[in-house]
């Protein structure tokens, strides 16, 4: 890791700011799978799947003398003896966000009960959840509903999964299961819808769909299927499935692209409901859309060129000016738990926190990537 390699507007130190505040406010089980995640890829990207293929993971914990915090942080919020790896609240999906550091503390600590927690986690997803009629997996228990933010939380940890246990099927799932979703929530433009559920109201579950462009549901997606493309990547089956990435790859420039076309706010972020100009613009969606194309143009050069990273440069800047200096917190950011409330959040908001750290270590591996003598 190049820890004094930052951006002029993005320092080091306020980064590790950045961090400190997610970690304190995480509560919720999707929020402490991205919290773990953004620590792993800022703190260890040799065993992100980034930077390393999964074998080479658990060699390197096998190995490992030295502390990995990020395991330490999510060690507490993974349940060992349960059909599901943490309360979800009512979705099936959020709970698998820990799946991947499931298998990790496993490979760290030879415990047989982390990665039998992940098979129990696997196993329901996949017998025990509804579906949606092409065959999506549903992101809430109670009835079939699509929610854009399962592609970061289910499919990164099936694929993961599969290449942990030598299963091309669930690699090849967690790929079907990217494009299930985009079937039902792309709009023409390339976003993607937020919520879209089949069937009749379940009590206890919301009353409406949610048919806007949200940008940190387009981020979770996108970020989702990136995380899934360089699982395939370095897994030695990319030969066998040129056809899947490179509809991973249409789906991810889909989203980057319409999020670029409508970035027209005059703060430089991009706006909580990305096409419609009567919402504010949004640090936590720009921050992850940001990183998406970082990280997209060392796995894609070839597509995400210099159009997009200039654009991700500006956005880096853009964010960067809407952190507190002195408390690391970013603003003005979504309530994520009522997307459409008309002003932002008072307060803090992890996965908004944890989003900027993304950005920050995908601007890192890219920089390394273009000029290695910064090693």
């Amino acid at each position: 890791m190049s820890e004094g390699i930052a951006p002029e507007s993005l320092p080091i130190a306020l980064v590790d700011k950045v961090l400190a505040r997610a970690l304190e406010t995480a509560s919720h089980s999707w929020e402490y799978g991205v919290v773990f995640e953004a620590w792993l890829e800022y703190q260890h990207p040799s065993i992100t799947v980034f930077n390393a293929s999964v074998s080479q993971h658990q060699k390197h914990l096998q190995n490992n003398t030295a502390p990995v915090p990020a395991l330490e942080y999510i060690k507490p919020h993974i349940r060992t003896k349960s059909t599901t790896l943490c309360s979800g609240h009512g979705s099936s999906a959020d709970p698998a966000s820990l799946g991947i550091p499931a298998l990790l503390l496993h490979s760290l600590t030879h415990d047989e009960s982390y990665l039998t927690a992940a098979q129990s986690q696997l196993t329901h997803l996949l017998t025990s959840v509804p579906r949606l009629p092409n065959g999506a997996i549903s992101h809430r228990e109670a009835s079939a509903s699509a929610w854009a933010d399962f592609v970061y939380m289910l499919p990164p940890f099936l694929a993961y999964y599969g290449v942990f246990m030598h299963d091309e099927s669930l690699v090849r799932e967690a790929v079907r299961q990217c494009h299930l979703y985009r079937d039902v929530l792309q709009t023409a433009s390339g976003l993607w819808m937020h919520i879209v559920s089949v069937g009749e109201h379940v009590s206890g579950e919301r009353a409406e769909d949610d048919e806007g462009l949200w940008s940190t549901s387009n981020g979770w997606a996108a970020a989702g299927m990136t995380r899934v493309l360089a699982t395939v990547r370095g897994a030695g089956i990319g030969e066998r499935m040129r056809e899947e990435q490179r509809a991973l790859v249409e789906a991810i420039e889909g989203i980057v692209c319409g999020a670029m076309e409508v970035d027209k706010d005059g703060s430089g972020l991009l706006r909580n409901y990305l096409d419609d100009a009567t919402w504010w613009g949004e640090v936590a969606g720009t921050a992850l859309l940001t990183a998406i194309v970082f990280r997209m143009a060392v796995l894609e050069p070839c597509v995400f060129g210099e159009t997009y990273t200039n654009w991700a440069l500006r956005k880096i800047d853009a964010v960067s000016h809407h952190i507190d200096k002195e408390t690391g917190v970013a603003a003005p950011v979504v309530n994520a738990l009522k997307e459409r409330q008309r002003v932002p959040l008072k307060g803090t908001n992890p996965e908004g926190q944890a989003f900027v750290v993304l950005m920050y270590a995908a601007w890192r591996d890219w920089k390394v990537w273009t000029q290695p003598n910064l090693l």
